[in-house]
């Protein structure tokens, strides 16, 4: 598999991981918040009623990145070893659990089809 792809794989996992650092744009409350990130939700006041509803998603946000770049981890492992199988599943598992995230976090479902476009040019 070409470098092109495990540096690409590599960056995803570390992207990932910051989901909820690095956050993007999120909307909350009646009033049309943004709280674009785990840091932004932690420094609200703790009665702002939307508090509780951002704290949970950036929360979900930072575990499901972690759990993403953990399957990722396991596709770069197989990358470097050839196991072409192997790498395929776990890219494409990262983006089953990337959905929740997807439009937001544009890490794994980009980087699966590079991968599928890298295995057809092969």
């Amino acid at each position: 598999m070409s470098e092109d792809v495990i540096r690409l794989v590599q960056d995803a996992i570390a992207c990932s991981r910051k989901w909820s650092e690095t956050g993007w744009s999120v909307i909350f409350g009646g009033r049309n918040v943004e709280v674009s990130s785990l840091k932004q939700t932690q420094a609200l006041p703790k009665n702002v009623v939307f508090r509780p509803e951002a704290l949970n998603y950036w929360n979900k946000a930072k575990l499901t990145g972690n759990d993403a770049a953990d399957s990722g981890q396991k596709a770069l492992d197989a990358l470097k070893n050839g196991n072409l199988a192997a790498a395929d599943n776990a890219l494409y598992f990262c983006q089953y659990i990337e959905k929740p995230f997807a439009e937001s976090s544009k890490t794994w479902q980009p980087l699966y089809a590079a991968y599928k476009e890298e295995l057809a040019g092969h």
